[in-house]
């Protein structure tokens, strides 16, 4: 047998690959049809990823991926070789002929994407290559093929059926907008602007999207692109630790409402004309106050009906509001007039909770109402509860064993519960399962206290984490390892959020608003 003729490339190890050469594939198995090489390239890989994210920068994967066709003899250093038919939910032109192709058993994610691009560009010249996930019965592929075979038990006979899909990293990372301090929440909900809240001073503008409503601890603003500020909003007299949009779906932007939530023990209703124009900004007042926390309130949250607000205190108590600027006449009984000296005249009511939700032991660090009927809690207390709205009673109480700073609800029929806390782990629970109330999915990658999570809107398996170790990292419940990690902030993450469906927005203890757009999700 001859010698085979040295590649330029070298060995996978655990923390650093190189992007190596060679693949071959054929119309068919009697033929192969041409190789693709790829540049060799060292890429710096978090310690312990063994997925080979460049610190979630994936887009630097447009940087090393080319395609050159080699000369047809070249010999080819992998001795195996598997059958495998590419399959696509994807449109044109991301789809490639479904006959089986003969490829190496040792090519990773990498490697299949160069063969994917290499099969769209042989059909399109155009094309600009992108990176690809891959999955095989159901599960993201994070080793190689051979590796995957021998884990699964598949035999290397049988032609192998691998799913593409695009592969879910932020492209593109926005200039970070400055605030004076702590950037403390984040809401993303609205398409048209980032609402943000902050521990003090004023926030920044940011040119390239729509709007941004920027929250301080004292006064509030909204600016336009281009710099024009042109809503002052005033009222909190502390740090604003969580904001909430009321009823987001709502596309008119000329009534908006949202809520804020603050340390001074008050939650504050406010509504805007997002696209009215103005040379001079405007100063608006909150239309209500909320009383009746004795002590910091630490998040809000509205249902999808957009007509009330629920929120958790240090008091260990959630109470329930009504967020309608026009209060009902069987809503007078918990709510009191006060006519309040503004510059434009307005009155301003202040209300009282409808109801108050009692029964965790310690602050209530998080809620989401998901559903009219059912409102979720996070605790310190390390529980998480499923409140029924109409009864006041807690249907269901599950015991994490720590600290719980955040919880969203979402995934699959958004029924799976999301939480992190005072370790680095993020876990997952389907109270659907009978039985158990152990969580279905535990990722710890974070090396700090999680802070944030949230469910990507309109997918069952993606979501977003941020955390004490300065991290923003994009799960896939299909794998056990992030998809991207995010390192725009230089220390701690309080908060993130989706925005716009392709993007994801941090802020920090750096007092950055960060964006990293987009993300192709879906």
């Amino acid at each position: 047998m001859g010698k085979k003729r040295k590649s330029g490339a070298t060995r996978l190890d655990e923390v650093d690959r190189t992007m190596y050469t060679t693949f071959c594939s054929g119309a068919n198995s009697l033929s192969q049809l041409y190789t693709q090489a790829m540049n060799q390239q060292k890429l710096s890989f978090q310690a312990g990823e063994r997925h080979g994210l460049e610190k979630g920068k994936l887009a630097d994967l447009f940087n090393i991926l080319f395609f050159g066709l080699l000369s047809a003899d070249m010999e080819i250093e992998s001795s195996r070789r598997v059958q495998v038919r590419f399959l696509t939910k994807l449109q044109p032109p991301m789809k490639v002929p479904t006959t089986s192709i003969a490829v190496p058993s040792d090519l990773t994610r990498m490697g299949l994407s160069a063969v994917v691009n290499n099969l769209i560009k042989a059909g399109n010249s155009d094309w600009h290559p992108q990176p690809f996930d891959f999955l095989i019965d159901g599960e993201l592929v994070r080793m190689s093929l051979e590796q995957f075979l021998l884990a699964k038990g598949i035999s290397a006979e049988k032609i192998l059926e691998i799913e593409y899909i695009r592969a879910v990293a932020p492209r593109k990372h926005e200039e970070p907008c400055l605030h004076d301090d702590w950037v403390s929440a984040v809401n993303g909900s609205y398409p048209g602007f980032i609402l943000t809240g902050c521990y003090d001073g004023f926030g920044s503008k940011y040119a390239k999207i729509v709007g941004i409503l920027i929250l301080n601890s004292k006064i509030s603003r909204i600016w336009k692109a281009g710099g024009l500020c042109t809503h002052i909003l005033e009222g909190h007299n502390d740090a604003i630790t969580s904001v909430s949009v009321i009823n987001p779906k709502v596309e008119s932007v000329t009534n908006l409402h949202i809520a804020t939530a603050s340390k001074d023990q008050t939650l504050r209703l406010w509504k805007f004309d997002a696209e009215e124009p103005q040379r001079h900004p405007m100063k608006i007042r909150p239309f209500k106050i909320l009383r009746g926390h004795t002590s910091s309130i630490q998040s809000v949250a509205a249902p999808p009906s957009g007509d009330k607000v629920c929120s958790g205190s240090w008091d260990c108590t959630i109470n329930l509001w009504q967020a309608n600027e026009h209060d009902t006449e069987g809503d007078l009984m918990s709510i009191k007039k006060r006519k309040v000296d503004t510059a434009a005249g307005e009155s301003q009511s202040e209300g009282e909770a409808l109801s108050t939700l009692v029964g965790h032991t310690q602050c209530v660090s998080s809620v989401v109402w998901p559903q009219h009927e059912t409102i979720y809690s996070a605790s310190w207390d390390h529980s998480i509860r499923r409140w029924d709205v109409e009864t006041g009673k807690d249907s269901l109480n599950i015991f994490c064993g720590k600290v719980l700073n955040c919880l969203d609800v979402g995934g699959e029929s958004s029924e799976l519960i999301a939480a992190g806390g005072s370790d680095p782990v993020l876990r997952i629970w389907d109270p659907r399962k009978p039985g158990t109330l152990a969580p279905v999915f535990q990722f710890s990658s974070h090396t700090y206290w999680i802070s944030a999570c949230k469910w990507h809107n309109k997918s069952w398996f993606h979501l977003v984490s941020a955390s004490y170790d300065g991290k923003v990292m994009l799960w896939d419940l299909r794998t056990a390892w992030p998809l991207a990690v995010i390192d725009s902030h230089s220390d701690k993450v309080l908060c993130a959020d989706w925005w716009k469906g392709d993007s994801v927005v941090s802020g920090g203890v750096d007092s950055k608003l960060c964006i990293a757009s987009e993300i192709s999700v879906v």
